[in-house]
């Protein structure tokens, strides 16, 4: 997770799920980004409906440079020029790696005594220093010289990140007009096992499939998002690209319910499926059949029905830890009984934006699924005080707890929750009826790591400034909160001193 910095210029709001965009380079890969995989996307504070951007130049190969001081690694950020946002994770490809032929000032070229030259590029420095960098940085400091591109392509440096390609971006055209894919041998030599295609064909997935060196065997996630990928070319993919092993499809509506049939692969382990008109319970049914040894699934379908939840099988009940229903409208308690039923092993479940689900159906959850430890409830309207009594006493293991939206929830029900002692996230974003009376209850949970108190309306200055007795606290969210004033933070700043206040 990023931290936003406090300054005199307050800094852009960065996306939890770090996402960086640097402008296209002429050979056309230069706005290629990498992405670093966090979960729980829903538990950050920018949570964009689209791929985000926040701008960061990407700079020249230079051999101006002066030699760098190794008594701060600050400083060979300095070096290289660059000036990216705190907190960023992600990076897009440097314009040389793109173009073999392009130059990079050698080690004898840099000024200084041979003494300094030689500790500029020392291996074993470098293979330390670079740890201190974000991946941001580190794309444009392999482009310094051949000794530090070296280093930092090794794949040790981008282990959890994620490439994301634009179909712009997979071409370089000719002067004759013609189009030809671009080389991928930078990524391969760094070893990157899962990539994010956005905008793309059944051809461009060919293409890819044809020129990374390691698509056979070697990618084991791939994320479809907004293409047009067809039951043909979904079957070709996991098909060719035996490795693949978690899988992602978002806003790709060209496929049907009877190319998932035809192409999942029991190999696959992890299905993402969102914003795809044509998935309902048909698809549920061939995930269920097909993926014998799912262990997490994330839908977000407006026509999959309660009979859906009921065709899991009885080893998927046995494998399945995680299940993440987001804004499944038709989805009624009768489903969560189904569910409940199906999955008694989850751990990780959200309901989010499931509006018929009501406090019988929590009910149902927190008699049978015990084991769980993290439970999304956010913009389910019916849900009320009485739900969270049947959390509080059954859920003994829940670790994290969302109620963004929930507008029904009052102090009765914060109540309730002050009895959890394995409880270390809670989210009450733009709950309206929530007051200061509602937060002393919350005040000797020792347990809490982190409070989301963001939209409440009804909190005043003195309710919120009680919150200093958890002093275990390591992260708050009060923006939009009227009673979050200049003076508060101050205090924050002053006796909750390793907490990160988000205004």
């Amino acid at each position: 997770m990023s931290n936003p910095r406090n300054g005199d210029t307050k800094p852009p709001c960065l996306p939890r799920n770090g996402l960086v965009k640097i402008p296209t380079q002429p050979n056309g890969l230069g706005s290629a980004s990498i992405t670093k995989g966090t979960p729980a996307v829903k538990n950050r504070l920018c949570q964009p409906s689209s791929v985000p951007a926040i701008l960061s130049p990407a700079l020249a190969p230079r051999s101006d440079l002066p030699v760098p001081s190794l008594a701060s690694p600050l400083s060979l950020a300095a070096l290289a020029g660059v000036s990216s946002p705190p907190g960023t994770s992600l990076v897009a490809l440097n314009s040389s790696e793109a173009t073999p032929g392009a130059e990079h000032p050698s080690p004898e070229r840099l000024p200084g005594s041979p003494s300094e030259r030689q500790l500029v590029v020392d291996e074993k420095i470098l293979n330390r220093l670079f740890w201190y960098f974000s991946a941001c940085e580190k794309c444009v400091l392999a482009q310094v010289c051949k000794a530090w591109r070296r280093v930092l392509y090794q794949p040790k440096f981008w282990v959890g990140l994620t490439p994301v390609l634009h179909t712009k971006e997979l071409y370089n055209v000719l002067p004759g007009g013609e189009k030809e894919f671009v080389s991928l041998q930078g990524f391969a030599v760094r070893g990157f096992d899962g990539f994010c295609l956005v905008g793309v064909s059944d051809l461009d997935i060919c293409e890819f499939i044809d020129n990374y060196p390691l698509s056979k065997k070697g990618v084991k996630s791939m994320s479809l998002k907004r293409s047009t990928i067809t039951d043909a070319g979904l079957e070709v993919m996991l098909e060719q690209m035996q490795g693949v092993v978690r899988l992602e499809l978002s806003g790709c509506n060209d496929f049907t319910e009877a190319g998932l049939w035809s192409s999942l692969n029991a190999r696959i382990t992890a299905l993402s499926v969102s914003d795809c008109i044509n998935v309902a319970d048909d698809a549920i049914a061939a995930i269920s059949q097909l993926l014998p040894n799912l262990t997490e699934l994330n839908l977000q379908a407006y026509h999959v029905t309660d009979t859906a939840l009921a065709y899991f099988t009885a080893k998927q009940g046995y494998t399945t830890h995680t299940l993440r229903l987001n804004s499944c409208w038709e989805i009624t308690n009768h489903g969560v009984v189904n569910m409940v039923h199906s999955l008694p092993n989850l751990s990780v479940l959200s309901l989010s934006g499931c509006s018929k689900v009501t406090d019988d159906g929590v009910e149902l959850v927190a008699e049978n699924l015990r084991k769980l430890r993290s439970l999304d409830l956010s913009w389910c309207p019916r849900i009320t005080d009485m739900a969270l009594e049947y959390i509080a006493c059954d859920l003994h293991k829940l670790e994290e707890l969302v109620l963004d939206r929930c507008v029904r929830i009052t102090d009765t029900g914060l109540s309730y929750l002050s009895t959890m002692s394995s409880l270390r996230s809670l989210y009450l974003r733009w709950c309206c009826q929530v007051q200061d009376f509602g937060l002393k209850h919350l005040l000797g949970m020792g347990s809490l790591r982190l409070l989301s108190l963001a939209g409440c309306p009804l909190l005043t200055t003195t309710g919120l400034s009680g919150l200093v007795q958890l002093q275990e606290l390591e992260e708050l969210e009060l923006t939009n909160c009227p009673g979050a004033t200049p003076e508060l933070f101050k205090y924050f700043s002053q006796h909750l001193p390793c907490c990160m206040v988000i205004e």
